[in-house]
C-alpha cells in the first residue's frame, strides 16, 4: 500500500515548467485542479495564489479566463483532459459539482470541505488497499476484472457490518460517514479507486536502496 501514502502530498513548485500527462501523479493533480476550478467558479474566487494547482494548470496550458470569471474555462479544460486521457464518466464530475455546491456555500466553507475530502480520500484508499491486497497483483490489462472487483469491495465497505477485524469495521464506518457528509455514491468511489489503482500499477517501481 506504499503508493497510497503519497497521493495527497505532492505540491506544485515554482520550478514546474511543463505539464506531463498520463501518470498517477498527473491524475491526482488534475483532480485537485478540477476541485479548485469548481470552487473558484462557484464562489467567485479570483486570487490564483490561493489555488496553487489551478494556478500551475492555467499558466502552463495558457487557459483563457471565460466571462471574466476564474474557474469556468479551467474547469471545462480539466474535465476534457480527464475524460480523454483517463476515461472518466460524466457522472463522476456531476457528483463533484453537486458535492461542492452543497458543502461550499461561502469561502469560509472551503477549508473544511477540502479537509473532509482529503480525510475521506485517504481513509478510502488505505481501506481499499487493505481489503484488496492480492487483487492489486492482477495484470493491469485485466481492466474489466479489476473494475468489477473494486465495485464489489466498495459495496462491502458500504453495506457489510460483520467484519472480523475491528479496525476494518471502524474504517468502513468512517468511510460511510465521510461519503454521507460529502455526498459521494458507491459508484463514484468505485471509479475513483479503480483509476488510482490502475495508474498505480503502471508506475515504475523505485530502485532498491542499498
Amino acid at each position: 500500500m506504499g503508493f497510497f501514502s503519497k497521493l495527497f502530498k505532492h505540491k506544485p513548485t515554482e520550478s514546474e515548467t511543463g505539464w506531463r500527462v498520463g501518470g498517477m501523479e498527473d491524475f491526482m493533480m488534475l483532480i485537485r485542479v478540477y476541485y479548485q476550478a469548481v470552487i473558484a467558479s462557484n464562489l467567485g474566487i479570483s486570487n490564483l495564489s490561493a489555488l496553487p494547482d489551478l494556478r500551475v494548470f492555467k499558466q502552463t496550458l495558457h487557459v483563457p479566463t471565460v466571462n471574466n470569471r476564474l474557474g469556468l474555462g479551467e474547469k471545462n479544460r480539466c474535465r476534457k483532459m480527464l475524460c480523454e486521457i483517463y476515461g472518466l464518466e460524466d457522472n463522476f464530475f456531476k457528483e463533484i459539482d453537486l458535492s461542492i455546491k452543497r458543502n461550499c456555500r461561502n469561502v469560509n466553507d472551503v477549508r473544511n470541505y477540502l479537509f473532509l475530502f482529503q480525510g475521506f480520500s485517504q481513509e478510502l484508499m488505505m481501506l481499499m488497499g487493505n481489503l484488496m491486497k492480492w487483487k492489486f497483483r492482477l495484470p493491469s490489462f485485466f481492466h474489466s476484472a479489476l473494475r468489477n472487483m473494486t465495485a464489489k469491495v466498495v459495496d462491502q465497505v458500504m453495506t457489510k457490518d460483520n467484519w472480523k477485524d475491528e479496525s476494518v469495521r471502524k474504517a468502513c464506518f468512517q468511510v460511510r460517514h465521510f461519503s454521507q457528509q460529502l455526498g459521494y455514491s458507491a459508484e463514484w468511489m468505485t471509479s475513483y479507486v479503480y483509476h488510482v489503482v490502475l495508474l498505480a500499477k503502471k508506475e515504475p517501481k523505485p530502485a532498491a536502496e542499498d
